[in-house]
């Protein structure tokens, strides 16, 4: 307890704005595994295809980066924090529109798919830039060591109580045995939560963008290794999102069994991601990085090797342990690059926000696009078994991607350290 109190006076030593943040995410955090796990897990359970499941996530990917265009024009007239309000409503409002359709069409789901996306696209949109300008490089490892504890945990614990409410419901005979009305049930909570959240966020004081234009076809030679690095982020995050509810539902079987799976090693890995943000400086940001990578690519190598239940065990222990690590360094070193290169360019820090979400969006439908051409050309199975380890080996080009985006901002930061006074800087730097 005086553990707990000690990291409680902590938390309340940083700025109220960030406190509000963070507990705005935490709130969202109940409903972010509900989105990413179920809805693949009741798309699947109604389609019994794992195509139609990729394609649902394509369109989730598809609406996120013409939304963050979207948010860029909006935030010159609306309140960020009714747009980061809004983003978290939408998604309850693109469950329901999934939950309505009697049956699954390509038009359904993809309709169902963009709204989410457009969800995502003001949630994240505002998100980042709140806490790219709530932050300093100082502090962003503990901001996302706490965001990284919330989200971690609540992977735990959400998907266990829904799992099971969803499987006792057929089990059991809850609702005439239909596990369609528990999906409703689950959205209706969705509901609940994002309004809370909603209501939190407007605590805070938080201020817009300035009103600068912030689409620009033209970087400095930093933030175009960055879009590389976020390029790679993206192959993972366009399979990793559905994989999990896929390999589950094929190779294990019941929802009950997914939120089992991912409480394994759940907690215990929420503790060690706390105290990892809480102690770790930037320069530990490349091994963080490191062991992150390393991890996925393992899991996805059990999955290649064994492919059956303790496969799909291992995997999803390596990435509720990789993928928060990877979070916690990648972050930190994007924020640290639009610092370095915006102080350069002189521009808004919203147009690097924005131009990076398309590289994930190029990352995302390469993923995507690799398990569909797998599916289509050798087979379901082949892709389901594969296309993980195939992800995680290319994305371990990221650690030497990293290593040289960090050394850039060294060095940008020594020249402008070394720069006289008036010496204007180079916008389109040759490297």
């Amino acid at each position: 307890m005086k553990k707990f109190l000690h990291e409680y006076r902590h938390f309340l030593s940083y700025p109220r704005d960030i406190r509000i943040l963070l507990l705005t995410n935490l709130i969202y955090a109940f409903v972010l595994p509900v989105i990413d796990v179920f809805v693949g897990a009741y798309v699947m359970r109604n389609s019994h295809d794992v195509k139609m499941v990729v394609i649902y996530q394509l369109a989730v990917y598809t609406g996120i980066p013409f939304t963050f265009l979207i948010n860029g024009f909006l935030l010159q007239h609306v309140n960020i924090k009714r747009l980061y309000s809004a983003g978290m409503l939408l998604s309850g409002v693109s469950m329901a529109v999934m939950m309505s359709l009697s049956t699954l069409s390509m038009t359904g789901v993809g309709v169902a798919g963009l709204v989410m996306g457009m969800s995502f696209g003001l949630f994240w949109a505002n998100r980042d830039f709140l806490a790219l300008s709530t932050t300093n490089d100082s502090n962003r490892n503990y901001y996302y060591g706490v965001e990284t504890f919330f989200y971690t945990n609540t992977y735990v614990i959400v998907p266990v109580i829904i799992g099971w409410f969803i499987e006792g419901t057929g089990v059991r005979g809850w609702f005439g045995g239909d596990r369609n009305i528990a999906y409703q049930i689950v959205t209706g909570f969705v509901f609940l939560l994002t309004i809370f959240a909603s209501i939190i966020v407007h605590r805070g004081r938080f201020e817009n963008p300035p009103k600068l234009p912030f689409v620009f076809f033209r970087y400095h030679w930093l933030w175009n290794r960055m879009q590389l690095l976020a390029i790679l982020k993206g192959l993972a995050q366009g399979y990793i999102v559905t994989a999990p509810a896929m390999l589950v539902m094929r190779l294990v079987g019941q929802e009950g069994a997914l939120g089992t799976i991912q409480a394994v090693g759940g907690i215990l890995s929420a503790f060690l991601l706390y105290f990892i943000g809480r102690t770790t400086k930037p320069a530990h940001r490349i091994v963080i990085f490191t062991i992150g990578l390393t991890l996925f690519a393992l899991g996805g190598l059990a999955n290649a090797l064994l492919f059956n239940a303790a496969g799909v065990l291992l995997f999803m222990v390596c990435l509720l342990l990789g993928r928060p690590l990877h979070d916690i360094a990648y972050f930190p070193i994007q924020m640290q690059v639009i610092d370095t290169v915006s102080a350069i360019e002189h521009r808004n820090k919203f147009a690097y926000i924005f131009n990076q979400e398309f590289g994930f969006y190029i990352g995302r439908f390469a993923g995507c696009g690799l398990f569909i051409l797998l599916a289509n050309q050798v087979s379901d199975t082949f892709a389901l078994r594969y296309a993980l380890l195939i992800i995680g080996v290319v994305q371990l080009l990221s650690i030497w991607m990293a290593k040289r985006v960090l050394k850039g901002c060294a060095a940008m930061a020594q020249a402008a350290e070394g720069q006289p006074t008036g010496t204007p800087t180079p916008v389109f730097a040759a490297e």
